[in-house]
């Protein structure tokens, strides 16, 4: 019999008229990184959560037995006292706060007195750091580093409770390249030190590369549990248990066939809203109508900050350069005006950006276009209802119906949502800023079959990834950008991702 430090037994577990988990068996094996995939919704963060005690003991049914003893968690205080870590992908650090204040938040270190340690404190945390590879001073506030770095701030926080079973909810999802190599070189260096690690994912490349066994989940079962040193754990036979059937390719077949420039941008430049520095310098880009056009760079690059600029100059200050919009230049400001001029922006971060997660598909589908459902300042309600209809029909959106609050949908649909509301505004160009990011692979295809429809349908898209294998996959040309600037335009066919990330690195101390 193998030795498991974790079972988890016939899990099933209810909310009000939902059944989300139902029967799920689970074995985890001491010292293995476990990875667990399925579709959004398939169950696994509420699985992770029942393990964690989020979902105490009596709110399910099943049994837990962690080291060899049935364990009963009231919550999360009670896991971690038995060495159990949940990492949530919405990472749950205080911004104002230094490192060596978060990672010992609720388990502060005291002397005398019962007064915080400042001294023990920060040698503490700095030594646990060190142990993450992170080389920063406890003292630096949380928001002085990035995603990447915040992201080890959580593990090494995991490390101050003696972690013996650490959960990572899909822990690169935010991360590029190379912060994620890093990420993963550390859950192995975890692994050979002792720790378990039950880790969530999309990304079946990286769980191919890091993963002993891996659980499919779908629809809330168990589907099998594959032992990744075999020859049988391929990325097709997980795709299958995850949705179902196979999926002929990653990305869905597309004829290109470009027409007339519909946007143009022309010596664009941005300074950093608080810091006396460019960080979009002198670029120039085009897009056609029917052409998908990527833009690729590393973390930092200022990608997000080209796209939210040209949308209605919503970031950064001391916007320069001229925009055009099929030839004619155009002036966007505001939001408002960009929209009005055929720009619609789909957010990377659609959870703080582009959704109202309290409210209803409806509201949420309408909102970037109202004008066109109101007469003398009154929105009619009927067309509000009709248009989100047409919405959830035309997306798949999977939702009981368009009263449906959408924080409660899965990722995968509150991406749709958000394709809803821009469309409904008729864009002629669409930025797209991670579209896919934490999404299964099947929500995914079913974006990107929707991009396809799109551009066949005379749209222009601008699509912005930190996968290079998406940019391959689906755009007709692609540029790259370091520290602001354009280092290079090439058309897919001549692509590769060694090529790219030569140009996304080339000159990238140039610009500060």
């Amino acid at each position: 019999m193998a030795d498991n430090i974790l079972e988890m037994r016939h899990i099933t577990k209810t909310f009000p008229g939902v059944t989300a988990l139902q029967d799920v068996s689970l074995a985890v094996r001491r010292g293995e990184i476990h990875a667990i995939c399925g579709e959004n919704g398939a169950g696994k963060s509420t699985l992770m959560k029942v393990l964690s005690g989020v979902h105490p003991t009596g709110s399910y049914d099943g049994e837990i037995v962690f080291d060899g003893a049935p364990v009963h968690f009231r919550g999360i205080r009670d896991s971690e006292a038995r060495g159990i870590v949940i990492i949530h992908q919405e990472l749950a650090l205080v911004p104002h706060l230094s490192i060596a204040e978060n990672i010992f938040l609720g388990n502060e270190r005291r002397g005398p007195g019962g007064l915080i340690d400042w001294n023990r404190t920060n040698a503490d945390a700095a030594e646990l750091l060190a142990s993450v590879g992170l080389h920063e001073n406890p003292v630096t506030p949380i928001i002085q580093l990035g995603v990447g770095k915040q992201q080890l701030v959580e593990i090494a926080k995991a490390l101050s409770k003696k972690v013996r079973l650490l959960i990572l909810d899909e822990p690169t999802a935010a991360l590029n390249d190379i912060d994620s190599a890093h990420l993963l070189d550390l859950i192995r260096r975890l692994r050979d030190d002792g720790v378990t690690c039950i880790m969530i994912s999309h990304k079946l490349s990286e769980i191919t590369a890091i993963a002993d066994s891996t659980t499919v989940i779908r629809d809330g079962r168990t589907v099998e549990t594959l032992d990744m040193t075999s020859g049988e754990a391929t990325q097709e036979r997980i795709i299958r248990g995850m949705v179902g059937r196979d999926l002929s390719s990653f990305y869905p077949d597309r004829v290109s066939s470009p027409g007339e420039e519909v946007l143009r941008v022309e010596d664009w430049s941005v300074r950093h809203p608080t810091q006396d520095r460019l960080v979009v310098d002198g670029v120039n880009l085009t897009v056609r109508a029917g052409e998908v056009v990527g833009i690729a760079g590393l973390m930092g690059a200022g990608r997000t900050e080209l796209a939210m600029s040209v949308f209605g100059r919503s970031y950064g200050r001391a916007v320069s350069g001229r925009l055009f919009v099929r030839g004619r230049e155009v002036r966007a400001r505001t939001v408002a005006e960009a929209i009005a001029n055929g720009i619609a922006y789909a957010t990377e971060d659609r959870k703080r950006y582009g959704l109202n997660l309290i409210d209803d598909l409806r509201r949420n589908v309408s909102a970037a276009a109202l004008n066109k459902l109101a007469r003398l300042g009154w929105v009619n309600g009927n067309e509000e209802i009709k248009v989100a209809e047409d919405g959830r029909r035309d997306m798949n959106i999977k939702a009981p119906s368009v009263m449906a609050v959408v924080g409660k949908l899965s990722g995968g649909n509150q991406q749709k949502v958000v394709l809803s509301k821009w469309l409904f505004t008729d864009p002629d160009v669409l930025i797209l800023d991670e579209p896919t990011r934490g999404i299964d692979v099947g929500a995914k295809f079913e974006i990107y079959t929707i991009v396809n429809r799109l551009v066949a349908d005379g749209k222009a898209v601008v699509l912005i990834s930190s996968e290079l294998p998406e940019l391959l996959g689906m755009c007709d040309r692609i540029y790259t950008l370091a520290a602001g600037r354009i280092t290079g335009e090439m058309p897919v066919a001549e692509a590769t991702q060694e090529n790219l990330m030569e140009l996304m690195t080339k000159d990238r101390e140039l610009v500060r």
